[in-house]
């Protein structure tokens, strides 16, 4: 996917009304409140409770009409695929905890032999 740099704001901010959203992803204004509905995404809202999407949330919303259009997925499909995808984040993010903790333990290790002299 190409990534917009260029604007002042983060991946997270909210900027786009849903029109513009819509327009950005070729899909109706309906099609995104239903998949808030089917809670594929939740939008921030303002004060006025007006949806606002942010650039990550555009990011997963052509993420999900790939998935529909490209693979043949319905929204049950959709759902898991996602529901996999952040379950592995979240593992990896885990995995890479644990790596950081095994090698702090052998530094540790390390350090203890080094300075035992038998």
């Amino acid at each position: 996917m190409t990534e917009h740099r260029d604007q002042p704001w983060g991946d997270e901010e909210p900027c786009y009304v849903i029109s513009v959203a819509a327009r950005m992803i070729r899909v109706h204004s309906q099609t995104l409140r239903y998949y808030e509905r089917e809670g594929l995404l939740e939008p921030a809202r303002s004060k006025g409770n007006i949806r606002l999407y942010s650039q990550r949330d555009i990011e997963r919303l052509r993420h999900i009409k790939t998935l529909m259009d490209d693979l043949g997925l319905n929204l049950a499909g959709v759902q898991v695929v996602l529901q996999m995808m952040n379950r592995m984040a979240q593992m990896e993010h885990e995995i890479e905890q644990l790596a950081q903790q095994l090698e702090q333990l052998q530094s540790q290790g390390k350090e203890g032999a080094s300075a035992d002299p038998h």
